[in-house]
């Protein structure tokens, strides 16, 4: 099984490289001439589009192939008071030549949108925002010229004191969107609220690819065994990824031209702390997850959300080639990817 890893959005290597510098509405309120203002925003804009350029430049020299962008990459993109603003044609090339980029290096790349995001709310103005929020993303990925498998990844939000129908309500909510939302998305498991086994079953209710994150299956697994992680779940995760996959029989050529499943992983921040992220990723529970895995799947792509971001994967890697030299099953292709087996 072949394994790509990838990193969240901000580089600890890279100096003076930040794709999310920010105007706050406030100050962004107090300059007097409307039009300079809205020109500033497209500045700052411009300076997060070519320091994720350079981040994208600073992945390929390191063999990263995986990433996920910014969702700060426009300042105040989706605030009520700014709706008439239309940075597109200002931003268009410095999108376009990001997209090529991608596109060139055969690179896998995504979004997060933040928390607010919800499509299990039973608020209609949240609703209408987080449908808002949502194009904002696309229309990023659209000006990149990128197509739906660069995906936009969410939760399924929050309980409201009645889990089982915020559930019911995110697949009603959520699977009204048109298709072209629908087809950008990826659903995953959070670390308080739906479980693994409650995202997977939304999952398939809207027929929406689930990202496993292993981190918060460890925090909030409802209950459920390692054996029947392996041996019920994880099947029917590959299955979303792709419809056609029964099981380990069915292997050959079953992720051809499609996108191969992708993980989360991060390590705990410590015991207190079990939730938060550290600073690098552990390297034991991932490499335990992935040889149980190894057999039912050929390619996987692993998105680390750990605090020193690409410093991080490249500490993950010196720890991967110590087990290759171990003789633990690991073979290290390049700079961030691995043959498990």
């Amino acid at each position: 099984m072949i394994v790509r890893f990838g990193f969240v959005a901000m580089t600890m290597m890279l100096e003076n490289a930040s794709p999310s510098r920010t105007m706050t509405f406030a100050n962004f309120s107090k300059l007097a001439d409307r039009d300079a203002a809205l020109r500033k925003l497209e500045r700052i804009s411009e300076e997060n589009l070519h320091n994720t350029l350079r981040m994208l430049r600073h992945c390929v020299a390191h063999d990263i192939k995986v990433y996920r962008f910014s969702s700060k990459l426009i300042p105040l993109a989706t605030h009520e008071a700014l709706a008439d603003w239309q940075p597109w044609p200002a931003l268009a090339d410095s999108f376009a030549e990001i997209g090529s980029f991608v596109k060139t290096n055969g690179m896998r790349v995504s979004f997060h949108p933040d928390h607010f995001c919800v499509f299990s709310t039973p608020r209609p103005e949240v609703l209408d925002k987080s449908k808002q929020d949502l194009a904002y993303h696309l229309k990023m990925l659209d000006a990149m010229g990128l197509d739906e498998r660069a995906k936009c990844n969410i939760h399924v939000g929050g309980a409201y004191g009645d889990k089982q129908g915020s559930a019911q309500r995110f697949v009603r909510q959520f699977g009204s969107l048109p298709d072209r939302y629908r087809s950008r998305v990826t659903l995953e498991n959070d670390d308080k609220t739906f479980t693994a086994r409650e995202t997977l079953e939304a999952a398939e209710a809207v027929g929406t690819p689930m990202v496993l994150d292993i981190h918060h299956h460890a925090v909030n697994d409802g209950g459920e065994s390692s054996s029947a992680l392996y041996g019920d779940l994880w099947p029917r995760i590959l299955r979303t990824w792709n419809p056609q996959y029964v099981g380990e029989g069915e292997r050959e050529a079953v992720f051809e031209d499609r996108l191969a499943p992708k993980l989360h992983l991060s390590s705990p921040k410590n015991e207190k702390d079990p939730r938060g992220h550290a600073d690098n990723v552990d390297a034991g529970p991932v490499t335990r997850f992935l040889r149980e895995v190894s057999g039912s799947v050929d390619r996987l792509d692993c998105m680390l959300e750990a605090k020193h971001k690409d410093a991080a994967l490249l500490r993950l890697m010196d720890d991967l080639r110590q087990l290759e030299k171990a003789g633990e099953g690991i073979r290290v292709i390049d700079g961030a990817t691995v043959e498990v087996f």
